[in-house]
């Protein structure tokens, strides 16, 4: 698949997508595979395994987890930053809504299917949060550790 002259390999077959998920959770995914769009499968595929509350703690956590290992130092001013990961699993879950049978229990294929939509639908959109969030707020600390509403417009 591609997305904004990005190629998301892993979004290519089932057994594709579990090796990715499986290298983000154990930390051994390469660097260069972890881009937006990875975050945003991601993302996607907790929100369409577990229930919003446990998914939203799993990614939390896996992006720590998984920036830790691979070098990237969660602190004030680098790393994870939860008030970016909360607006996008937001806008994953808007997406989400729109689906139709959407509560229902999907199929791996059905969730690889939806994953794919959402990487399409956003993986070119990095910035989409800027029209949402003036420049400072989301360079602030407080955006880093803690949610932040949208100064510019509401989500």
């Amino acid at each position: 698949m591609s997305c904004a002259n990005m190629t998301y390999d892993f979004l290519d077959s089932e057994p594709a997508f579990a090796e990715f998920i499986d290298q983000f959770e154990l930390g051994t995914l390469p660097k260069p595979i972890w881009t937006h769009g990875a975050h945003l499968a991601v993302g996607t595929w907790y929100l369409v395994t577990f229930p919003e509350d446990i998914a939203i703690g799993r990614v939390r956590k896996g992006i720590r987890h998984y920036n830790e290992c691979v070098g990237t130092q969660n602190t004030a001013d680098s790393g994870y930053h939860e008030m970016l990961t909360l607006f996008w699993l937001s806008i994953i879950v808007g997406q989400l809504s729109e689906l139709p049978g959407a509560r229902r229990r999907l199929t791996l294929q059905e969730k690889l299917m939806v994953i794919r939509n959402v990487v399409e639908k956003f993986g070119g959109q990095r910035d989409l949060f800027r029209q949402y969030y003036s420049f400072d707020v989301v360079a602030s600390r407080e955006a880093r550790a803690g949610w932040v509403p949208p100064d510019r417009i509401c989500l």
